[in-house]
């Protein structure tokens, strides 16, 4: 069933007003007509399948026929911290860190980072990466559409890590502790998988650029309160690391690899 993100002055009691890129795309791309089912959220705390009544130039509306439990969330709310890659690089780990179950992204700026940052062009980068994470997660039928924070340098992301349960850097010359390590110690501690959202442990998990972190930046990491971590023996991408650590968290957190 086709999924849709709605703001939440448009959830109604009983209907629900559908307009702007969502309409269009009901009625232009998946040419749904008057009678079909689909699903839609305001993101917060609510979600209803909802039956389409009307579709117009002023949108759809569409009638609830059933609210459905907000359950499709993590029991870990993950945040991917990545130093900003070449090209579009960055879109594809937003995409797929958010179908795996990433709920916040913190782009930064490290010694090694290659890509030129122009400040005059982030708000046009975020709403490009806000509208990648909320199809992403209308596709992977999550409850919220993970948030996406404007890019910062070194220092400014070293300062979020105390906000943490636990922070993890990522770096490819650690030798001596595993990220399954590190989880394994960890996450019993948090006591029972299936609590409410309010109890959910928050994690961090720090991705460095194309040629990696420095040597002086992880010490600084470590010192803020950060675990150093291998992902193992093979070196990932800088695109591709993210998108391991963050399944690993969730296998073991109960999240992935069956019920």
């Amino acid at each position: 069933m086709q999924k849709y993100f709605v703001p939440s002055e448009q959830f109604g009691d009983q209907s629900i007003q559908i307009t702007g890129n969502d309409a269009h795309h009901i009625m232009n791309v998946m040419r749904l007509k008057p009678g079909a089912e689909i699903l839609v959220s305001d993101g917060e705390k609510r979600e209803a399948v909802v039956v389409i009544e009307q579709c117009g130039a002023d949108g759809v509306e569409a009638r609830i026929v059933e609210m459905r439990d907000f359950d499709r969330e993590p029991t870990v709310q993950v945040t991917i911290a990545q130093s900003l890659p070449k090209g579009d690089k960055m879109e594809l780990i937003i995409q797929k860190c958010t179908e795996i179950g990433a709920v916040h992204f913190m782009p930064f700026i490290s010694e090694r980072t290659v890509v030129q940052y122009d400040s005059k062009k982030e708000a046009k980068r975020l709403e490009r990466w806000g509208k990648i994470a909320k199809e992403a997660a209308e596709q992977s039928h999550r409850n919220v559409v993970p948030t996406i924070a404007s890019s910062m340098n070194w220092k400014a992301l070293t300062a979020q890590f105390a906000s943490y349960d636990l922070v993890l850097i990522c770096y490819e010359d650690e030798r001596g502790t595993m990220l399954r390590d590190v989880l394994e110690a960890f996450a019993p501690t948090q006591g029972d998988m299936q609590g409410s959202m309010a109890k959910q442990a928050r994690m961090m998990v720090v991705i460095g650029p194309e040629g990696g972190f420095a040597a002086q930046e992880i010490h600084s990491a470590v010192e803020a309160g950060a675990r150093c971590v291998s992902l193992g023996r093979r070196i990932l991408r800088a695109e591709t690391a993210g998108m391991a650590a963050c399944a690993c968290i969730m296998y073991q957190f109960g999240e992935m690899g069956g019920m």
